[in-house]
């Protein structure tokens, strides 16, 4: 019985991840790797640390709001992609909030995870525009699964296996870099991977 159990509970666990690392929007198919920090080293020049502190150890990035700054901690990564899947595990210890979030000349879209929620919000106007909201505990201390991805003017994430998308013509602005954001106290964040298209002209 309980050797049933154990095999029952692989293959649960195994169709979960199957699941979760899935396509969200049609057409994506296996993109090309664009970065996979180890998180061992110091982060290299195609990142920017625009807030905050940005430490990576022993394969986890930890990220905290400095109060000098009276910002959010914000990473960039300065690789405009027309389509991404950007996928991490992460733990908010403590940090209300964290955001996947890509730029043009001003920021375009935002998948953003509250302790109460998954949401994805589009940035033609101030504050950002929210377009899709799904009602999903997050639990401070425990690690999540994220996957955030983009492709014309959609945009879409899987947090934990939850899905929600969401679709504007904003989101279709061209891409000159991605961020991720970090509110209020620190998180953790491992297993980054980013995948995708680069946009026109980039090298």
């Amino acid at each position: 019985m309980k050797a049933t159990f154990l095999i029952v509970s692989s293959l649960l666990a195994t169709a979960a991840l199957a699941a979760d690392t899935k396509p969200l929007l049609d057409g994506n198919g296996a993109l090309p790797a664009i970065a996979a920090p180890g998180f061992a080293e110091p982060l290299d020049a195609v990142w920017s640390i625009a807030k905050g502190s940005w430490v990576p150890t022993n394969g986890v990035l930890t990220a905290a709001e400095l109060p000098a700054d009276k910002h959010v901690a914000v990473l960039h990564h300065k690789v405009g992609l027309s389509v991404a899947v950007i996928e991490l595990d992460f733990r908010l210890d403590g940090s209300p909030s964290i955001i996947i979030g890509c730029d043009g000349k001003t920021h375009i879209g935002r998948v953003c995870i509250s302790a109460a929620a998954l949401s994805i919000a589009e940035d033609s106007v101030k504050p950002s525009h929210t377009i899709a909201t799904l009602k999903t505990p997050t639990a401070p201390g425990a690690w999540h699964h994220l996957r955030v991805e983009w492709k014309a003017d959609q945009m879409a994430a899987n947090l934990d296996g939850h899905e929600l998308r969401a679709q504007h013509a904003f989101l279709a602005t061209p891409k000159a870099r991605s961020w991720i954001a970090v509110g209020k106290s620190s998180a953790q964040i491992r297993g980054l991977k980013i995948n995708g298209v680069k946009t026109a002209a980039q090298p």
